[in-house]
């Protein structure tokens, strides 16, 4: 096998993108599309987004001290790309995309209506790394969409469309390949004949 040699660059592909909303007081609503973005915590819940100090959302988020990842379905990835190349300084995003501002119970920061699932976020943490700053923010709360509910009650993620993110395009999702665990999970053949003689 035969590799070749890079400098160092970010090459954790695929990454969700989502779209950030975040809201100053008295001041209309922003989106900033993030395509850094994770998992920090469990418990408690906390998420992580890498936002460039430059950036108009950025001093909107650590000012107010809390932002709404919202995730991006296919029906909303041509807003989530025009929110990334735009900037809330010049545009009304959520007019000119025709998104809808959803108020929670959890923030004055809205979500976007559109979204299939709205993360809100209280800012805890600002490291200042480099090119990057990145937030952490601990999860209070979450909404989602009923409409991706199935007759038992379990809200169907996988139903919903989402998109991610690499090198410069957007992909669907694709085919399920396993479930967590799948790998060790014994057949119902040898269920229970591993002692036997």
């Amino acid at each position: 096998m035969s590799k070749l040699s890079w400098k160092p660059g970010n090459m954790l592909y695929p990454v969700p993108a989502v779209m950030v909303s975040c809201k100053r007081e008295n001041e209309k609503a922003n989106i900033i599309t993030v395509a850094w973005a994770g998992t920090v915590c469990s418990d408690p819940a906390m998420v992580s987004i890498s936002v460039r100090p430059e950036r108009y959302s950025h001093d909107i988020i650590v000012e107010s001290g809390e932002f709404v990842v919202n995730l991006v379905n296919e029906n909303l990835v041509r807003a989530c790309d025009w929110c990334g190349v735009r900037s809330g300084r010049d545009h009304d995003k959520f007019a000119e995309m025709k998104l809808t501002e959803y108020e929670s119970e959890f923030m004055k920061t809205p979500a976007i209506d559109e979204s299939p699932v709205n993360i809100y976020c209280k800012v805890v943490k600002n490291d200042k790394l480099g090119s990057h700053d990145m937030i952490i923010g601990e999860v209070i709360g979450v909404t989602v969409d009923e409409r991706y509910m199935d007759d038992k009650g379990r809200f169907a993620l996988e139903t919903t469309g989402l998109i991610t993110y690499s090198h410069g395009e957007y992909f669907a999702l694709g085919k399920k390949l396993g479930k967590f665990g799948y790998s060790v999970k014994r057949s119902d053949r040898s269920e229970g004949k591993t002692n036997e003689k």
